[in-house]
């Protein structure tokens, strides 16, 4: 009897691993966990809505070329749909950045 409660802690241990949590996915304004480029320039607390991924990106040296009055840049991190994310915005993709993707989005 002693052997099999002997057994039973690792198997236990195992079984528990496999109910615990996982670490939260970095969600909200977090930016998927991921470190924007350090010249994107972030703001806001989600660029749709508070609490989303992507956010609106500010002026340096590298977002000037994407800058306009016409529209929005919008910095999502990696692993971003880039295709579902210009549907549903109306943005245009215009570069790439450590993964990062940047998107003009237009006012309207």
């Amino acid at each position: 009897m002693r052997r099999l409660s002997f057994l039973a802690i690792p198997v236990a241990l195992l079984l528990s691993a496999c109910n615990t949590p996982a670490p939260p996915s970095g969600g909200g304004s977090s930016g998927g966990g991921a470190r924007p480029p350090a010249d994107v320039p972030l703001f806001g607390s989600g660029f749709r809505n508070s609490g989303d991924d992507c956010r609106r990106a500010g002026e340096s040296a590298y977002t000037n070329q994407f800058l306009s009055d016409a529209a929005q840049l919008v910095a999502c991190p990696p692993g971003t749909d880039a295709r579902l994310f210009a549907f549903e915005t109306g943005g245009k993709e215009v570069g790439r950045r450590d993964g990062w993707i940047l998107f003009t989005v237009p006012h309207r």
